[in-house]
């Protein structure tokens, strides 16, 4: 899981330690469900699946799904495994999406090892990414419910046009703050929030918690791609497998950069324009960069943002009364901000 799945000492534990301790015999059965769901007798489908599944990853996303469950009072009979299934869903959803984003970036590296595409090559990746996707939709389909249904389609769906939205604003550094939010909310924070819902929707709970479990979870994905936009400039990037200014040099266009170039000169836009737009890079434009991040507070604000979301996340959660879970998602929230420090 890339998470200890056992922690004696809850006091050393980091919040998402603590979490993934708190759904940890749903964690090992998702886990396993996972490996079972991708099996196929096309041998090349689990090879490359469990490859990038295997590769690391805090596995949050189906850990929201068992967490709301849990909070909600659903799992603890022996006949209530929905959550379970549906977390294998939604790790489905997004491993497919990351098979698709590396051979959209042309990446070579995911968390540090080989990605997927530059083992097997890109339309390998593509299609079990498709795979994935299908798999996915089986096992919301299995579950029966159209709630279900509509939470997880609708969330692909926006997923989806987020993906295409990020490739129509590529390279482009007159896209503005609300822009580049509208593109993480689809991207990223959406699966978050399905994630995040499943929970009270499964659980049969009243649609204020629904409505809540929802928002808790969209504003912590939102802030957990904040705190990504700020790490590409961070050395602690080493230690999670990416090299400091992977996006830079792929001229990803993220909020930093929007600051950036919304407070700079004339000639800093150049600047940003030669070396994202046109990715004209020399070997001393990362420190330039990082250089003008810092004189325009770009990193600073940023991390300001995803607190700032991460506030709303956390206020979502009122509707819950107290319970160790609570608490443990609730501490997540800050987990992911304090991410960048």
């Amino acid at each position: 899981m890339g998470v200890a799945a056992n922690i004696n000492d809850t006091s050393q534990a980091s919040p998402l330690e603590r979490l993934a301790a708190l759904v940890e015999d749903d964690m090992k059965a998702a886990n396993q469900a996972i490996i079972e769901r991708m099996h196929s007798p096309v041998s090349l489908i689990p090879q490359l699946a469990g490859h990038i599944i295997a590769s690391g990853g805090k596995r949050l996303r189906p850990m929201l799904t068992l967490a709301s469950a849990r909070l909600c009072g659903y799992g603890a009979g022996p006949d209530e495994q929905r959550h379970v299934l549906l977390s294998a869903c939604i790790e489905f959803i997004h491993t497919a999406t990351l098979l698709h984003d590396d051979v959209v970036d042309e990446s070579d590296l995911r968390r540090g090892s080989a990605s997927a595409n530059a083992i097997w090559g890109n339309k390998a990746s593509v299609l079990v990414g498709d795979f994935l996707f299908t798999r996915s939709f089986e096992l919301m389909v299995g579950d029966g419910d159209l709630e279900v249904l509509r939470i997880l389609s609708k969330g692909s769906s926006v997923l989806a046009e987020g993906e295409v939205l990020q490739l129509v604003t590529a390279n482009d550094t007159d896209t503005t703050e609300a822009a580049y939010l509208e593109v993480i909310e689809a991207k990223t924070a959406e699966l978050f929030a399905a994630a995040a819902e499943l929970g009270p929707a499964i659980a049969k709970r009243p649609k204020e918690e629904q409505t809540a479990m929802r928002a808790y979870g969209q504003n912590l994905g939102i802030a957990f791609q904040l705190i990504d936009d700020v790490l590409d400039f961070s050395a602690k990037q080493e230690t999670m497998g990416k090299a400091v200014g992977d996006d830079f040099r792929e001229g990803k266009i993220t909020l930093p950069i929007v600051l950036a170039f919304a407070r700079g000169t004339g000639e800093e836009r150049e600047f940003w324009r030669r070396t994202l737009e046109d990715l004209d890079q020399n070997d001393d434009d990362l420190a330039r960069a990082m250089e003008l991040l810092t004189k325009h507070n770009a990193l600073s604000d940023t991390v300001d943002r995803a607190r700032h979301y991460g506030k709303l996340a956390t206020d979502a959660m009122a509707v819950f009364p107290d319970s160790p879970i609570k608490a443990a998602m609730v501490d997540v929230v800050d987990f992911v901000v304090d991410r960048a420090y």
